[in-house]
């Protein structure tokens, strides 16, 4: 490991977020550039080798046996304290809840319940992540990790999502070799959650709002182990050679050419189990504006992992106005962690947000998406009637830590309630939104370090710092 020359990278892959960021984006060519030796260590079912990386293969890597159950404890007791230092009960919305299906649901519940209970302390959280590294070096995943990295001889492992458990093993092996490790905190909302299941030499984070938090919510991470980087995810939006012009975009789609859109991002059945409604809600006001003079359409994007078909009664009752366009994932087995992303997705997104006018959703960070393309964003702010989904509202999504980050209200159109809809939709085709983008564009760079197209110069420059101090 003191050899100057030893520029192998493991970029090991969890999942498919991962694929995501640091496979289908420059991040990869910009290593070998760099004259880095990159192996991308695989446990997901894609095949990047198809794409002409070097990739080794963690086959059905699998966790400890009691691994899932003390991470569930880790992350409850990790709200419990957070709930206790910041003096808020916003951590409890993070819970998900139990249910006792069977008997062994009701034991292993129980079971769980009583060992956050005696474990309910810092010093009980660090027995609880004694107990996931201890497991996991007795696990084939760690041995057998042993080996390969004996082998390969990396000078540093970066993971690629801080919160999969398979990666534990993997790190833990590493570390016990000597082998620098790194991981990237892969979503703007995951710190408040306890979802750092995996701990690292080092840290890569989008902004210096995350290294904050990551201090607040860790603060055995000293300032030297995190690296302020921005996320790869937003590179492809500044690529404007994959951009294609409106014709061919409105023909390959099924879209009309004298119609203006508006994206509709759909979102998970968890965050938004209403969104057919808004959809609806949508949809209904696009029809009232037409009946107008106007003469607009939607383009729904639904979330990529919902394969649901609760969108369509909307879009067979409103075919005239919306125009579904799937985003272009594959599911390769069969549960929503094997639902991959794809370079031809990336391509379809950005195309999607160029030929829209704005985005409507509930509440995630396609504001951001948009606003690197000047566009603004609306957020649905209203609970639907006659609807009552336990433990849901609106309130507690715009409630969640990660909205605390907007610099100013007015960085996003509000719709407060259906009946707005059609006055705001109409005030944004027809009025100045320049302010509005601003805004959102300050609060972008509150979230991730500008330039953005720049992450994955600064991540490979890290990297470079870290061997260097591990000469």
């Amino acid at each position: 490991m003191k050899n100057s020359t030893n520029k192998k990278i493991f970029i090991l892959l969890p999942d498919g977020i991962g694929l995501r960021n640091f496979a289908f984006t420059n991040f990869h060519k910009m290593g070998l550039e760099k004259e880095f030796d990159v192996t991308f260590w695989n446990t997901t079912p894609f095949n990047l080798d198809a794409l002409g990386f070097r990739e080794l293969k963690i086959e059905n890597p699998r966790i400890h046996p009691l691994t899932e159950f003390y991470k569930n404890a880790q992350i409850q007791i990790e709200l419990n304290q957070n709930i206790i230092k910041a003096k808020d009960t916003i951590y409890n919305s993070y819970r998900f809840p139990s249910t006792n299906k069977n008997i062994k649901s009701f034991i292993k519940n129980s079971v769980l319940k009583w060992i956050i209970f005696f474990n309910n302390s810092p010093k009980g959280l660090n027995r609880i992540k004694d107990k996931i590294n201890l497991n996991e070096r007795k696990t084939k995943l760690y041995f057998d990790s042993l080996e390969i990295l004996k082998q390969e001889k990396p000078a540093l492992v970066f993971c690629t999502n801080q919160r999969i458990t398979t990666a534990v093993a993997p790190i833990l092996a590493a570390q016990d070799l000597g082998i620098p490790t790194a991981s990237f905190i892969f979503s703007w909302d995951n710190l408040p959650k306890g979802i750092k299941i995996i701990a690292t030499d080092f840290y890569f984070v989008w902004s210096e709002h995350m290294k904050n938090e990551l201090q607040y919510y860790y603060p055995d991470i000293k300032g030297s182990q995190i690296f302020i980087t921005g996320t790869p995810q937003f590179e492809p939006h500044y690529e404007k050679q994959f951009l294609i012009t409106k014709e061919v975009f409105f023909n390959q789609n099924g879209l009309d050419l004298s119609k203006k859109y508006i994206c509709f991002s759909g979102d998970d059945v968890t965050t938004s189990p209403n969104d057919p409604h808004y959809l609806l809600d949508v949809a209904k006001a696009v029809e009232q504006l037409n009946a107008k003079g106007h003469n607009l359409g939607i383009i729904f994007r639904r979330c990529p992992v919902d394969f649901s078909n609760r969108y369509d009664f909307v879009s067979e009752k409103y075919n005239d106005i919306i125009v579904c366009i799937a985003p272009l994932w594959k599911n390769i087995g069969d549960t929503w962690s094997t639902v991959l992303p794809t370079k031809e997705d990336l391509i379809l997104q950005m195309n999607t947000i160029y030929h829209s006018e704005f985005v409507v959703n509930l509440g995630s960070s396609m504001v951001f998406d948009f606003v690197a393309y000047n566009k603004p964003c609306c957020y649905i702010n209203y609970n639907v009637a006659n609807e009552n989904f336990q433990n849901w509202s609106v309130e507690k999504i715009y409630n969640f830590i990660h909205f605390r980050s907007m610099p100013i209200k007015d960085c996003i159109i509000w719709l407060n309630s259906q009946d707005e809809i059609q006055n705001k939709l109409e005030q944004i085709l027809e009025k100045d939104t320049s302010e509005i983008i601003k805004n959102a564009q300050k609060w972008f760079e509150v979230i991730n370090q500008h330039p953005p197209e720049k992450a994955s110069e600064r991540i490979w420059n890290a990297i470079e710092e870290i061997i260097k101090q591990n000469q």
